[in-house]
Formats: C-alpha cells, structure tokens, sequence
C-alpha cells in the first residue's frame, strides 16, 4: 500500500499575516455603515457545525480554523472568541497584534462588549448566521447598557472578492434498509408529532436533519455526507425541499416522491412569509432571519424543537447493526496501522504527515471508504496537547522516540461512521505521562461501565470520566462526548456527554466517550471509543420498576497497554481492559492476518 492522501491533504490554508489587511478592509465598510462592530460567526445559515468553504469567514477574517467560536470585531480591538479545545490552536493562527484570543464561555460576549464600548454604540450581525436563541440572550445580556445590537448585511461578503462559489454536487440516496425506515415512513412520524402538538408546520434548517427525514446524503460539506437545504414540514408529511432542482435527477426525484417538493432556494423566505396556522421554530437552530420573516407576516410562532433532532438521535435496529459492520471493518484497518507504526515508529524516520497518510491508506484498502469523517489529528509529543490539531507542511513535526503520539481519526462508510482515538508510546515515555494515561483510562472505563435509570443526562455522567483527573488536581477543557450519526455528521447532537447536557439518554443513542489530558508545550492524551445506549439487563435484587440502560461497546481497538501503571488500576478496571481486549481479538482477529494478526494477539494479552 503506497501513495498518497486522497482525501486529507497539509496545505496551510490560513496565514496570520492575512488578518491584518482583511480586519482593515472590513473597519472601513463597518464605517461606512456606520457601525461601532460587527459579529462574524463559524456559523452558516444552515446553523449546522461544520460549514462548507464559502461559508468559512470566521477562518477567512482571522486566520483560525477551528470548528466553533466567533469574532467580535471593534473600531480598536478584535475578540477571537474560544473554548477550551481551541486556546493553544487560536494563538499559532491569528495574529496576536490585531486579534485577542477570549477565553469563551467563560467570557461572555455581552460583558466583553460592555467593557470595550462603555458610551455604547451599534454593533451589526447577519439574521440569517445567529440563531433565535443566541439573539435573544446576547439582547437580555446587553440590556441596560447603550450597546445596542443592529442586523446589517454581511459586511465580511463585502470585502471577500474571492470567496468559493455554493456546493454544486449531485444527490444521493440513503437506503432503506440500512436506515430501517424509509422516508416516507419518517415523515409520517415526524407529522404526527406536529399533528399531537397542534402545529400546522414546521421550519427546518439543519442539514443533517433534512438528509436523515429524507433518507438523502450528499458532498457538500468536507468530511460530513451532507446535502445542504432548508425545508418545511406540514402536519400531512408534505415536505417542501428548498434546492437547487438541477441538483436532483430522476432518480432522486422518483426516491422523494411526490410528497416532497423541490423548490427554487431564493424562493425560501416567500415560502415561510406565506406560512398561516401555527408553525413550529427550533429557537437553537432556527437563525433570527426566519422569526423575522414570520413574524412581519403574522404567522402565529410557537417555539419547539426541530421535529427531526430526537428521532434522528435514537438509531434503528437497523442503524446499529450496519454501524457494528463499520466498526469492524474500521477497526481492522486500524490495528494494520498500529501494527505498522508499532514497526516504523521507533526507527526514528517517521514525520506526522507519514503517519497521517499511511493511516488513511489502510482505511482506504477496505474499498469502503467514502471520506474520512474529519482531518486526523495526529499530535507527536507538544502538538498532541492541541486538542483539535490539523498537521500542515508548515507545522508537521517528527515522530520522535520518547514522546506520545496522539491519533484521533475516522472514516465515513457508506453504512457508519467511526471515530477513534488512541494515544501511542514511541519508545520510553516518562512516568508522568503514564500516570496522566493510566487516569484517562480509567475515566473512559467508569463510562463504559456505567448503568443508569432511564432519565439520566449526560451532564450526570460526565463527572465520572472526570473523578480520576480531579483526584490528580487535572483536568481536561472539553466534553467527554458528542453524538454520532450513521454515514452522517460526526458531532450531532442532542445527546451529549458534557457538564452542559440536559438531554436524556435514550436507547440507540451513539456517543463518543473520549476523556483526555493535555500539557501545553509537552503531550496530549485522549483516549476514544464509541458506544451506543441500550437497554440493561435487570439485576436480582434490583428494582424492578426503576428501568436502567447502558452502554454497549462499538469500538474493537487495542489501547496501549505499554502506557497502563496496572498498579493504579482497581480490580474491576483491570478486569475490564482484559475483558475488552480479548473482545478486541475475537472480532478483529479473524479480520487480519500475519504480522498483523501477531501483533493484535500480543497487544491484546491480558495484564
């Protein structure tokens, strides 16, 4: 196997030195519309996570690539917004002298904007890239100040003379059997919920949730198989699809059906001021522009959520076996890739890129791979305490004996998606670092043996995955894990297992659970597997009418047992990795063969 990525490559996409002149540019069309700011969002008005190149102005504007945060942009400073997983990421991307990265949420906005115009002034946003929600708290929080908050055009479209033309690419259907039901079948479920509710219609505009309801994927968005549309949902299951019909052929029309209508994009905003009856609007997803439009026309507006969100998140029977055959195959090429940097590693002649390269070769021997499911982060030794690192010719770094190796990667199949993350030793690695490593694991472990009643949130949760980091005084600045889709996005929400989730768990829920640590300037740690909710098997002596759920495992991937202190284990914590390694060689094992298969066996030996 040879050759090169297919579908990552390391080219260096922004440069600090580009923010400078861009952040002038848009200072003067800021002064011209006589604004004292202006708002610029990752965010699309699709309000989806990941947004296609024409919609990257964030990245654009300042230089920073990752897949949440925002800018404030002022007369004399400029807030780069960020969490936890972005701080080290922001500092090496933007230029410090005319950016200033803000620790965010921990900075809100509001306070933020309070402090740098204390005489006030009007600061612009585009309707359409800022949900219903995210308007209404920034104008509860300003409320008493003289910062008043203004819709503008898009003054970065303004100055961004080469900007990338829509996707263009063709349909594709999802089928039914590996989906468990056709979309007429969801479509029927999702109008009867609105029909329960009393609401006549309902305003879509997640892309993943319209590609699910209609058992449809596309190419729109890098890495996420994703056609990018808005539509409406009546009480009749009657669905109006806003996309460009040259994009639907014959067959994608004959799979719709006459039911879902295809219309013109630019006819969107008529569509939904023409609305009558009660029309449902999700205030997380739905941007301003769409209440506004209602609410000029009269519509009578009732806040739900989008009708797509929890169907969508509790797979099928059918969802969950075709995303077992996935994991399989997935993790098959991933033991081949251990196998092999296991070899090559020590030797001292690897680089990130190699590494990067050679892993996606392996994914792409299968003769499934679609796409990768996001750009592999591969971390040696500092770079893997950049939680969402992209190796780039500028920035790849050696594999040096000695260090950790942080791999966190996925492929999109045409039955799954996968993530996985695993952190390697190259050599001899401090004791330290084992340490950190032995406490990550045994977060992840106390997720993957977790029962719960029925009603348990993530934000329930999460703290077990923390507890062994906390009793070391560490920590880690991101959620222990996200939603998976089925040949659909990677983060998808609503579930969640994060400090902030309030959503029940429910069965059939995919999930990451990946607890980390990270040293700036030294190494990161993650460890990741996916897992899917089910129901648990009843204990004697148990309640019976207290229902309880767990997780089954869909990861088969060796963890690095050269990086367990077994000493810091607890027996259960022992037994568990023995457990779920002799799991690893059951279903992996018939799947590879020679060198591969020897070194499976001995990465999978009980400790």
């Amino acid at each position: 196997m040879k050759g090169k990525a297919v579908f990552q490559d390391f080219e260096v996409r922004t440069h600090p030195g580009d923010g400078v002149p861009r952040l002038a540019a848009l200072r003067d069309v800021m002064a011209q519309a006589a604004l004292d700011g202006f708002l610029v969002p990752r965010a699309d008005r699709f309000q989806g996570e990941y947004v296609a190149p024409c919609d990257d102005r964030l990245s654009w504007l300042t230089g920073f690539t990752g897949s949440a945060g925002f800018a404030a942009v002022l007369e004399e400073r400029a807030g780069v917004f960020v969490d936890g997983r972005y701080r080290v990421q922001v500092k090496t991307q933007v230029d410090l002298a005319a950016y200033t990265p803000v620790d965010w949420p921990e900075t809100k906005l509001a306070d933020w904007l309070r402090a740098a115009l204390p005489e006030g002034g009007r600061v612009g946003f585009d309707a359409w890239l800022h949900t219903v929600e995210e308007v209404a708290a920034l104008r509860t929080a300003l409320e008493g100040s003289e910062v008043a908050l203004e819709q503008s055009a898009n003054l970065v479209d303004r100055i961004w003379t080469d900007r990338p033309g829509p996707p263009t690419g063709p349909v594709e259907i999802f089928p039914d059997a590996i989906a468990g039901r056709s979309a007429a079948q969801k479509r029927t479920v999702c109008a009867e919920a609105l029909r329960k509710a009393r609401h006549g219609a309902a305003v879509l505009t997640l892309p993943d949730g319209i590609n699910w309801l209609l058992n449809i994927r596309g190419r729109d968005i890098p890495r996420n198989p994703v056609v990018q549309a808005t539509a409406i949902l009546y009480d009749d299951g009657v669905v109006l699809l806003f996309l460009d019909e040259a994009r639907v052929g014959p067959e994608i029309k004959a799979h719709l059906g006459p039911e879902v209508q295809v219309e013109d994009p630019a006819s969107f905003s008529a569509a939904l001021a023409g609305l009558t009856g009660r029309v449902r609007v999700d205030r997380a997803s739905a941007p301003q522009a769409v209440l506004d439009i209602l609410e000029a026309a009269g519509t009578e507006i009732v806040f739900d959520r989008d009708p797509t969100v929890m169907p969508k998140a509790r797979k099928t029977g059918a969802e969950i076996a075709a995303t077992r055959a996935a994991h399989l195959r997935d993790g098959a090429a991933m033991v081949r890739f251990l196998a092999w940097l296991d070899a090559e590693a020590p030797k001292g002649g690897l680089t990130e890129i190699d590494v990067v390269t050679r892993l996606e070769g392996f994914r792409r021997d299968t003769n499934q791979l679609r796409d990768i499911s996001f750009e592999t982060i591969c971390g040696a030794g500092p770079n893997g305490a950049i939680v969402h690192y992209r190796v780039s010719e500028e920035t790849n770094r050696p594999v040096r004996p000695g260090e950790l190796l942080l791999v966190d990667s996925g492929g999109q199949y045409g039955d799954g998606t996968t993530d996985v993350t695993r952190t390697i030793a190259v050599g001899d690695v401090s004791q330290d670092a084992r340490e950190a490593f032995t406490q990550v694991l045994q977060g992840m472990i106390a997720i993957h043996r977790a029962r719960f009643p029925k009603g348990v949130a993530g934000a329930h949760l999460d703290a077990l995955a923390r507890a062994p980091l906390w009793a070391a005084g560490r920590d880690f600045d991101h959620g222990t894990g996200h939603g998976v889709g089925v040949y659909l996005s990677v983060h998808e929400g609503p579930q969640r297992l994060s400090r902030v989730s309030t959503v029940a768990l429910e069965p059939g829920m995919i999930l990451s659970n990946e607890p980390g640590y990270y040293r700036e300037g030294a190494f990161g740690i993650r460890i990741e597997n996916l897992i899917v909710v089910r129901e648990a098997e009843a204990l004697p002596g148990g309640d019976a009418h207290r229902a309880q759920l767990d997780f089954e495992t869909l990861t088969f991937v060796p963890i690095d047992r050269r990086l367990v202190l077994s000493a810091l284990l607890a027996p259960w914590e022992r037994d568990w990795l023995n457990a779920y390694h002799a799991q690893v060689l059951e279903r992996i094992g018939p799947l590879v063969e020679g060198a591969d298969l020897a070194w499976l066996t001995a990465a999978c030996a009980p400790i």
